[in-house]
């Protein structure tokens, strides 16, 4: 059945089922046609006081961001954007926060294997690759509203984005890459995946080898752009315990922290 005019495609009631129960990381469960940005929206529920675990969908975005305050935005129902507020307890050390945006990767790979059939690889810290083009982008906010931080995860999934749509010739879509497109399972899938791999990050678990095996970016030489003017280039070997991308520099591995990644030949 086809969504009515100006209804959102992914069915809200439909994931409250699947994924709203006891013991699950979700309570609550939201979705709608367009906004301005999921990521901002979920910021003032997180400041509002709203619980961890909520969860915002939307078919389109008017003022959707990236990295580095970068504008990004799709033609209406081509791509869906997915932001959620966690709370992470007290106890997690502030530098293990790094993590948040790599277990989104990993989570966004594992539901587009199950609900699209599509095998991607991971760019440290924050793209989804199929066949080496972007298919969906990360952005990790931290927000402090006087009691403890929360986190918004929103990520950028590109679904039925056609050739001439495509913002910049590196990016792909689900459909482009052959790739079933069906949203609520998509969504659903997602979040599933990333609930798990939540649960494993707050008791401790050591993801580095999972993560690594997943990344194109380890065991390939690297330039990691820390500004407009400043980069370095080096041999990416793995990621440390904070999540952090290590680079063999001159002889030296370097950690980052930060910095956009680009992979060399």
């Amino acid at each position: 059945m086809n969504p009515a005019p100006n209804s959102p495609r992914v069915d809200a009631v439909e994931l409250s089922r699947a994924l709203v129960r006891p013991g699950s990381v979700w309570v609550e469960v939201a979705s709608v046609a367009t906004t301005g940005s999921t990521n901002a929206d979920l910021a003032a529920a997180a400041r509002a006081g709203a619980a961890s675990g909520t969860v915002l969908v939307s078919d389109h975005q008017s003022a959707g961001r990236g990295r580095f305050t970068r504008v990004w935005e799709a033609p209406p129902g081509t791509s869906l954007a997915l932001s959620v507020l966690l709370r992470p307890p007290a106890p997690v050390p502030a530098a293990r926060w790094l993590w948040l945006p790599l277990l989104t990767g990993l989570a966004v790979a594992d539901g587009l294997r199950a609900a699209a059939g599509l095998a991607v690889e991971l760019k440290w810290p924050n793209d989804v690759l199929a066949g080496g083009r972007k298919l969906c982008g990360i952005l990790a906010e931290r927000v402090d509203a006087g009691g403890p931080p929360a986190a918004v995860l929103g990520m950028g999934i590109n679904t039925t984005l056609a050739e001439d749509e495509l913002p910049v010739p590196t990016a792909t879509s689900v459909a482009l890459a052959g790739g079933v497109v069906d949203e609520t399972a998509l969504v659903a899938a997602v979040l599933e995946a990333l609930g798990a791999w939540y649960v494993r990050w707050l008791t401790g678990t050591d993801l580095r080898a999972e993560y690594a095996a997943r990344c194109s970016s380890v065991g390939r030489p690297v330039r990691v752009q820390l500004s407009a003017e400043e980069f370095v280039e080096g041999d990416a070997t793995g990621v440390d315990a904070e999540g952090r991308l290590l680079v063999r520099v001159a002889g030296v591995e370097r950690p980052f922290a930060a910095g956009d990644v680009v992979h060399l030949r």
